[in-house]
Formats: structure tokens, C-alpha cells, sequence
């Protein structure tokens, strides 16, 4: 298999990632072959998988916008994955000059990417970390270059807490993260479910042991168990709802104005909370 001039050296590319799975969801060209074969067999199951990326995606932008709107120009974005268009930074900075935003990732081609997508924007940076390691996160030199943790933060978790086992303990992750942030901070989280999906349980099991079968363990949480994420968090309107539900743009609004029609884009479940 020959490797791409864009591949990192060191990795890996006969094994899939998660994130460059996602990334050929959305269209991107920064995935392997592996990548592709796994994402087809992941459709096989759940055919509707890039409309849900792309209702997730929609969302994150409207959060960011609305972060903005709420005088919020800090952001930390972990579990970020490969820069697309219309990622964090470019929205934030579009709203706001001000705006400063650290990207994490564990994945080396995400980190890679997101070094080369940010070269010249002293705005923006990239830490290689993961979420199960907060402290690590919140040492890291560029979190202490470009964020100030004594104003708000938007800290965004983004279709990520469901690759975190209960084992991993991703309810103490997040607090650790919370504690660490000033009144004021937003937390923005997706999080997928069974919930919503247009198919039997039975069905949409198939991709989640399509994941298994890769090492990353897709876990389907139910509402209530995704609402706990919120814990010392005041949940703003309209609460934790599937993605196009939340603060949906108006027809006219441009590139994120949404046709919902699409009922995969129900599946799974958003929304923002405030610390108090």
C-alpha cells in the first residue's frame, strides 16, 4: 500500500480511524482505503451515517455562532479530528477577530493536519492529548498560550464522548474539564443514540460492531444517560434535542440552513449548557 505524501510517518494506514472515517462521511480526501471499506461497512447498517455527520456538523457551527453572540471568544475543541471546511476556528474567527481556539486530538493524521490547516494563525493551535487524560489537556503549552481559563470558555465535545467506554470514566472527564472553567463557559456536546435512529435497534447494532471490530467501541447512550454530561451545567433553550432541532437557521440564513427532512439527521442528540 503506498503511503500518501500527507500521511504522518510512524502510522499506521492499514488500520482504520475513527477519524478519518468521519472525515469521508463529510466528503473529505484525508482517509485510506481502510477507511473507505470500513465506513461502507459501518452504510451497510446504516446507510443515512454521512447525513448524521453533516446535521452534527451544522450544529457545531450554530453553537459556535451562538458562543459568539454570547460574548464567548474562547474555545477548546477536543476531540476535533481532521480540519474540514467550516471548522471551529474559521467560524469564531468570522464572527468574532477576537476569537482564540485550541484544537485536541489523539489522532496523529488530526494533529498533522490541524498544524499544517493553522500555520500563520497565531489564534489557533493544536495540543496532541486525549480526553481521558484532562490534566494533560489543561497543562498543555498552548492551552496556556491562547486561552485565559479565568474568562469563558466554549469547551466543545463534539461527537466524541461516545467513543469513551464507561470504563473510561467520561462522566469524571468531563467534571475535571468543568472544575477547570470559569462561570460563564459553555459546553457543546453531541452525543450518538439509538435514539432517533430510523431503523430497529437490532439494525443500527451492526455499525456500532462495526466499530467494535475496529477497537473503537461506538457507545450508544441513551437521552438521560447524555443529559448527565450537563451535571453543573444550566441547560439553554431548547435543552438537549436532536441536532437540527437545536436553534435551527432560518431558510434563508445560507450554507447551514437545514433540510431536515432526512430523518437520520434526527439521530443522536445536542445541546449547550452554561456553568453557573
Amino acid at each position: 500500500m503506498e503511503r500518501p505524501a500527507w500521511a504522518p510517518p510512524g502510522i499506521d494506514i492499514s488500520v482504520p480511524s475513527v477519524s478519518r472515517i468521519y472525515d469521508y462521511y463529510l466528503g473529505g480526501s484525508h482517509n485510506f482505503e481502510v477507511d473507505r471499506q470500513t465506513a461502507r461497512r459501518a452504510m451497510e447498517f446504516m446507510p443515512g451515517l454521512p447525513k448524521i455527520m453533516q446535521a452534527n456538523r451544522a450544529f457545531m457551527r450554530r453553537a459556535v455562532r451562538h458562543a459568539v453572540a454570547e460574548g464567548v471568544t474562547q474555545f477548546l475543541d477536543i476531540g476535533s479530528g481532521i480540519p474540514t471546511f467550516g471548522n471551529v476556528h474559521e467560524i469564531a474567527q468570522a464572527a468574532s477577530p477576537q476569537a482564540r481556539v485550541v484544537y485536541v486530538d489523539h489522532d496523529p493524521v488530526a494533529v498533522a493536519h490541524s498544524r499544517a490547516v493553522l500555520t500563520g494563525d497565531d489564534r489557533s493551535g493544536i495540543v496532541a492529548a486525549d480526553l481521558r487524560k484532562p490534566k494533560e489537556i489543561l497543562a498543555a503549552p498552548e492551552v496556556g498560550r491562547l486561552l485565559d481559563l479565568g474568562r469563558p470558555v466554549a469547551l466543545l465535545l463534539v461527537a466524541v464522548l461516545h467513543f469513551l467506554e464507561d470504563t473510561d470514566d467520561p462522566y469524571a472527564a468531563v467534571a475535571e474539564l468543568r472544575d477547570a472553567l470559569a462561570p460563564g463557559s459553555l459546553l457543546i456536546l453531541t452525543h450518538a443514540s439509538y435514539e432517533g435512529i430510523p431503523l430497529t435497534q437490532e439494525t443500527a447494532a451492526g455499525t456500532v460492531g462495526v466499530y467494535r471490530d475496529m477497537r473503537n467501541p461506538l457507545v450508544m447512550r441513551t437521552r438521560e444517560q447524555i443529559s448527565g454530561f450537563f451535571d453543573g451545567f444550566e441547560m439553554l433553550e431548547p435543552g438537549l434535542v436532536s441536532m437540527p432541532d437545536w436553534r435551527p437557521d432560518r431558510p434563508d440564513d445560507g450554507e447551514d440552513a437545514e433540510t431536515p427532512e432526512d430523518p437520520y439527521a434526527f439521530s443522536g442528540f445536542g445541546g449547550v449548557g452554561r456553568k453557573a
